[in-house]
């Protein structure tokens, strides 16, 4: 099985507090995954669980404490280096209104992409490089040219970053919460966009998210991370249809229904202080588990392979007759 990138036992500690009182918090915890050519891969899960972090990490705007990311077999330990646009991977952000300079033209952005990669050795060139790339989002030269970004909604913002980062004919996106910040009503063509990029252009997504509809909709496998941990991964249908992990029922049970009538029930309920949750012992989801155990408090469950889906969770290590040597204790990291 090809692999375009893999992310092998990614840990990154953060330490919080004044010199006489510091917490180290594990905002990124021994994460493992891949993504092959032509792929969405979901990353999901609330705020604060480490998925954004994980991002900054592969492109390079922060520095892993452990582990590597592994591109088209290039293996780049502690992963220290500068952003990879050069080699394939390039960025989308959330929100559209401060990725450009209100004081500048949009079309100048990407006439220094050109400019600074090689890209079109004449402005006829790079005027029909830019119209090509802004075809594939829908739109053209002629819409964007000499414009401001407050000339432009959200939405057409957002298409602009997706042509921009596509000048460079990347193999990877890296979209972070991609819609969150664009008007409901346009959320669904950004979304169908990237499943056209991956259908005519072999373009692969990491779909970094929190709304479980969308990324539904458009990835092929998908990560539930809570704490930061992978709690849940596999096939998007069989995670979001028939969930193995506590947490990722309670997940998919907040969606709200279209049914106005209809009150909400088993609703996710937030602890005190999500600091207290990244310092438990054993498993983080216990304080909030409606199915928890006495060792899911003392013990980090050992991940667990359910028909192409992986779960760490003790009430399949203990159905499974997972041996105790498998489980680790809470004082040590998960391998």
């Amino acid at each position: 099985m090809e692999k375009l990138i893999e992310i092998d036992r990614l840990t990154k500690v953060f330490t919080m507090g004044s010199i006489f009182s510091r917490v180290r918090i594990t905002a990124v915890d021994n994460v493992s995954f891949y993504i092959k050519p032509a792929e969405i891969f979901a990353l999901a899960g609330e705020s604060g669980c480490g998925k954004s972090t994980t991002a900054k990490i592969i492109l390079g705007f922060e520095e892993a404490t452990s582990g590597s990311v592994i591109h088209k077999g290039k293996a780049e330990q502690g992963v220290s280096r500068k952003v990879w646009l050069t080699e394939g991977i390039q960025a989308i952000f959330q929100d559209p209104f401060k990725t450009f300079n209100p004081l500048r033209t949009v079309d100048s952005y990407f006439f220094e992409t050109l400019d600074n990669y090689g890209l079109a050795k004449t402005k006829d060139a790079a005027i029909h490089l830019i119209d090509e790339k802004l075809a594939a989002v829908g739109l053209s030269y002629e819409e964007f040219a000499a414009r401001y970004p407050s000339e432009f909604s959200g939405g057409q913002l957002q298409r602009i970053s997706i042509a921009r980062a596509l000048l460079t004919n990347p193999d990877l996106l890296i979209a972070d919460e991609p819609v969150s910040m664009v008007d409901a009503s346009l959320r669904m063509s950004i979304v169908n966009l990237f499943k056209e990029l991956k259908e005519k252009l072999g373009v692969s997504v990491l779909y970094i998210t929190h709304d479980l509809a969308t990324a539904y909709y458009v990835s092929d496998r998908i990560a539930i991370m809570f704490r930061g941990n992978i709690v849940e991964m596999g096939p998007v249908e069989r995670v979001l249809v028939d969930p193995k992990h506590p947490y990722t029922r309670l997940l998919r049970e907040s969606i709200p229904e279209p049914d106005p009538q209809k009150r909400w029930e088993g609703a996710v309920k937030l602890s005190d202080a999500d600091q207290e949750e990244y310092l438990k012992q054993g498993c983080r989801f216990a304080g909030r588990c409606p199915l928890v155990m006495d060792i899911c408090r003392r013990v980090v469950p050992a991940e667990i392979w359910i028909d192409d889906v992986l779960v760490k969770c003790h009430k399949y290590t203990e159905e499974m007759g997972v041996p105790a040597p498998a489980l680790v204790d809470a004082g040590q990291e998960e391998g």
